[in-house]
């Protein structure tokens, strides 16, 4: 009990929460429904044969039959009306399709058995170099086949089984002298068998191909086979900075430096100006010294 509880507290039971766990725990619990069902069962259906001598009239014959339904060995003992009885048997041997299905429903409850204990108690040897998931999408796979296969065999059985077992056409077929007036005897159905636990196995085993096709897609992701079809994500636009005041300060410096270099074109102008007016001031001046000689 420590045990376990250790490995709920660290997280061991997780993945049976997860769809690849949980999935596999119905497959498992399935399996069981359906070989039980199938394997379990037993069945009996009745008939009267009543004759005009009440001594030799038989008016509840009770026939047995059970899995794995080789019909064609079980018997009753029928009178004849006539101071004797005879062995009539049943027909057919619907035993390859039984014990398929069966035998289908008992490995695939081991394997599921075997996959959640290596889902919880190893699951990095289960991930280990990808061998895990290939393995276990080919048995999945397999086993979704097989299911469908096994399951449509034992549906085509089963309705053999129920025409095999109908008392009323083991009647017209099998004993003859109901159908002769001369014997003057009456044969009628008293009781059918009932067929709704076997009429389950079938419904369980669709059911256990539809839930390893779909636990099929889940362990097919685990695989990693699936990331070349997978488009890559768009690339993230990378946002620009936005500016700081360090930089705007940079700027306004610039655009300072820059006008002062504008500003700074003006002391030549001015002193291009002075140096006009001075050769003006100069050539204006000559003339009044050249009077003042004269």
């Amino acid at each position: 009990m420590e045990v376990v509880n250790q490995l709920v507290a660290g997280g061991q039971f997780r993945v049976i929460k997860e769809p690849l766990g949980f999935i596999k725990v119905l497959e498992w619990l399935f399996s069981i429904f359906a070989f039980a069902t199938c394997g379990g069962y037993s069945g009996q259906f009745s008939l009267s044969i009543d004759c005009k001598n009440k001594n030799e009239s038989k008016p509840n014959i009770k026939v047995d039959f059970e899995y794995p339904f080789r019909l064609h060995q079980e018997y009753f003992d029928a009178p004849t009306c006539r101071g004797a009885t005879r062995k009539v048997f049943l027909v057919g041997d619907y035993s390859s399709s039984a014990e398929f299905f069966v035998t289908i429903a008992v490995f695939a409850f081991l394997y599921s058995l075997a996959a959640m204990v290596v889902y919880i108690f190893m699951q990095n040897k289960y991930r280990e170099n990808n061998k895990g998931p290939m393995i276990d999408c080919i048995a999945t796979a397999i086993f979704t086949f097989i299911w469908l296969v096994s399951s449509s065999a034992w549906a085509k059985g089963l309705s053999d089984i129920k025409l095999a077992t109908d008392p009323e056409l083991v009647i017209e077929t099998q004993i003859p002298e109901c159908r002769k007036s001369e014997y003057d005897m009456t044969c009628s159905e008293l009781r059918d068998p009932v067929m709704s636990g076997l009429n389950t196995s079938v419904a369980f085993g669709f059911l256990n191909c539809i839930l390893w096709l779909g636990n099929l897609w889940f362990v097919f992701k685990e695989t990693g086979w699936t990331a070349p079809f997978m488009k890559p994500p768009p690339p993230a636009q990378e946002k620009q900075p936005a500016p700081d005041a360090y930089s705007q300060g940079g700027q306004g410096y610039t655009q300072q430096d820059s006008y002062g270099q504008q500003g700074g074109y003006q002391p030549d102008y001015y002193g291009q100006q002075a140096d006009y007016n001075q050769q003006g001031y100069s050539q204006q001046g000559a003339p009044t010294s050249f009077s003042n000689q004269m």
